[in-house]
């Protein structure tokens, strides 16, 4: 290689087998810049041998940051920020497509890419907001109840894909009166204290004060009324189970055999 006088000094860095067992392929590293343009397809190795096929690694990086005003480094810069390489973004591309060094091929893979992995800003809010609760007894109009406030409360917190903050702003925003000063008396004591701890601390201050062994007592004394659908009895025992496996009475993987 090193009789190509375009090549100047050349540095091995890497062999494997080629295509067939009887093939070579090698790396080559120049020491000084090279035109491409001047570099010979085939290498002669003398009479009576194939020649070696020469493959220049070309890159487009300097016009194709002319066209597109630095994409290459604010592309390089985002893929380091999220830990990614450009082969992630083409993993996750409609297969069949190739990426190649062109400004379109990356804007379209990226386009690709992004909408795979970034969820629509609706995804985040699907949930309504939540409807007011004070604590106070009985249930005030427009207000929710406590149970009800509750479990809306938790299907939030586990299913909502926003973050810790924005869920314990969730909750506040929806509080007044006692239950608001409960909160305020939380984030005193502990500012860190999460959504959840939010909600356990409604609970112990306003929540029934039954234990689960009372819970599941009651439960089975749970009778269908006259005149009550099955469906809606079925209803009322499922909700009363349910209670008492939250207050850790019952294991979940014990409630269809009870």
């Amino acid at each position: 290689m090193e009789a190509v006088k375009v090549l100047g000094r050349v540095h091995v860095r890497d062999t494997r087998e080629g295509f067939t067992s009887h093939s070579m392929m090698v790396l080559c590293e120049c020491r000084q810049t090279i035109d491409p343009k001047r570099i010979p397809p085939e290498v002669a190795r003398g009479e009576k041998k194939e020649p070696w096929s020469v493959i220049v690694n070309q890159t487009r990086e300097p016009a194709f940051d002319t066209a597109t005003g630095g994409f290459t480094e604010k592309l390089a810069k985002f893929l380091m920020e999220e830990g990614k390489s450009l082969s992630d973004v083409q993993a996750l591309c409609t297969p069949g497509i190739a990426i190649d060094s062109a400004p379109e091929s990356i804007i379209r893979a990226m386009g690709e890419a992004l909408e795979k992995t970034v969820k629509p800003q609706s995804d985040s809010n699907a949930y309504r907001r939540l409807r007011t609760f004070s604590a106070v007894v009985p249930t005030p109009i427009g207000e929710e109840s406590m149970e009800n406030q509750i479990n809306q409360a938790r299907l939030m917190i586990t299913e909502c894909d926003c973050s810790e903050k924005e869920k314990r702003r969730r909750i506040v925003e929806s509080l007044k009166g006692p239950a608001l000063e409960i909160i305020r008396a939380v984030r005193f004591s502990n500012p860190e204290a999460s959504a959840l701890q939010y909600l356990e601390a409604l609970e112990s201050t306003f929540g029934s004060m039954e234990s689960g062994e009372d819970l599941y007592f009651k439960f089975r004394l749970m009778r269908q009324n006259a005149g009550e659908a099955l469906s809606e009895f079925l209803r009322r025992i499922d909700k009363a189970l349910n209670k008492v496996v939250e207050l850790g009475d019952l294991s979940p993987r014990m409630v269809d055999k009870v």
